[in-house]
């Protein structure tokens, strides 16, 4: 028999995966499910970063590249974060990995130790919690409550930091309420970080999702540069429809980015060398399926949005970014994972408890409107038939 080392105990998981290949064994034995679990774009991958891809892949990009990722898209993100967030970028401070998750593990391994802690977003995207754990790290979760339209308050993080501190973890626009931060949210953050000198790490994968106002980054304020205290956490998954790509990418100080570094060559040698080129594709081209994208997905969040407050016993806030919604279920009755079990069963509609994304959660559910809009239409339809028919 093999014998787990102890830490594996404290390793979590996502939800959606567990709740999609659930869904997929109904599929499986004939039932119809509408998925609304899964929080990946529904649009295909722009032709011109594809046709990169295979060009790459024809020119012999079929070996080892530098862990930190190949120079030519290192040199582009950089480029891009200076241009974005007013700073002068250099190469040296970005890391590129196989999707923007290993950022946040190799962050919290870098950083996080025994006897320390980590702030964290609760409801937030459950992996943050999973490796602090698995860190040895105390996560310390920041309540996001739906009566401050899911933004913290910054006195109660005031509160939270301790010298025991390392990490602060924020989401803007956030997973799974569709929450943002507010421009004096990031400036009081900010003065808190640097009074204590407390690093940040920024998870922005879902900047160009964004519906109202203009999308700002804790890295632009003072003393929070990326060559200062903010690890900025990116990817090509949500903007580009590219999950299947696995490409992702860290900004942050020189001498953290060469601990990623060797992070990364001690677990994933290097991320493909043609799906970075695919990445320099997206960086560089044409941008104008970003905006198609975000266009059907405002549409898709208002009539999802409108179709869930008439359903009863259910409440639901109008998200600003990402595509998720996080509506209350309160009054149906049911907790977060019966609702969840519930829509499953008896609507055909897979979507995930709140309490997945931390004990704040509960009293919620998440679904995805990356969707079409007929099958949110049924998803909306179904859901009010098996509420009734309780």
């Amino acid at each position: 028999m093999i014998t787990l080392a102890t830490r594996m105990s404290r390793l979590g998981t996502e939800s959606a995966f567990e709740v999609l290949a659930k869904a997929r064994a109904l599929e499986a034995q004939g039932r119809h499910i509408i998925h609304l679990e899964i929080g990946e774009p529904d649009f295909d991958t722009p032709p011109h970063v594809v046709e990169a891809a295979c060009q790459a892949l024809r020119g012999g990009a079929t070996h080892y590249t530098p862990s930190a990722g190949i120079p030519e898209l290192r040199a582009a993100i950089a480029a891009e974060i200076s241009r974005t967030r007013h700073q002068p970028v250099d190469v040296a401070q970005v890391v590129v990995t196989p999707g923007a998750k290993p950022i946040m593990f190799f962050t919290i391994l870098a950083l996080a130790d025994d006897d320390t802690e980590v702030i964290y977003p609760n409801p937030g995207f459950p992996i943050y919690e999973s490796m602090i754990h698995f860190a040895g790290a105390r996560p310390v979760p920041l309540p996001l409550r739906e009566e401050r339209d899911f933004r913290f308050d910054v006195n109660e993080l005031r509160d939270l930091i301790t010298d025991h501190t390392r990490l602060i973890i924020l989401n803007s626009p956030h997973n799974p309420t569709g929450g943002i931060l507010e421009h004096e949210d990031l400036a009081a953050i900010a003065d808190l970080c640097v009074a204590r000198d407390i690093p940040v790490l920024s998870d922005e994968i879902y900047e160009h999702i964004l519906y109202d106002g203009k999308f700002e980054s804790i890295a632009t304020f003072p003393g929070m540069s990326t060559s200062e205290r903010t690890i900025l956490l990116h990817g090509f998954s949500k903007t580009y429809a590219m999950t299947g790509w696995r490409l992702g990418y860290g900004v942050m100080p020189v001498s953290l980015a060469e601990q990623v570094t060797r992070l990364m060559t001690n677990s994933n040698s290097c991320t493909s060398a043609a799906t970075q080129w695919a990445g320099l594709a997206a960086l560089e081209g044409p941008q104008d399926s970003v905006g198609k994208m975000v266009e059907a997905f405002r549409e898709r969040r208002d009539l999802i949005v409108e179709g869930l407050n008439t359903l009863p016993g259910i409440a639901c806030v109008k998200p600003r970014g990402a595509f998720y919604v996080f509506p209350n279920i309160t009054d149906t009755g049911m907790d977060s994972r019966t609702a969840e079990e519930f829509f499953m069963q008896k609507a055909g509609v897979a979507c995930l408890s709140g309490a997945a994304f931390g004990e704040y959660g509960e009293g919620y559910l998440r679904l995805s409107y990356a969707n079409s809009l007929d099958n949110i239409q049924k998803a909306l339809d179904s859901m009010r038939r098996a509420l009734e028919d309780r």
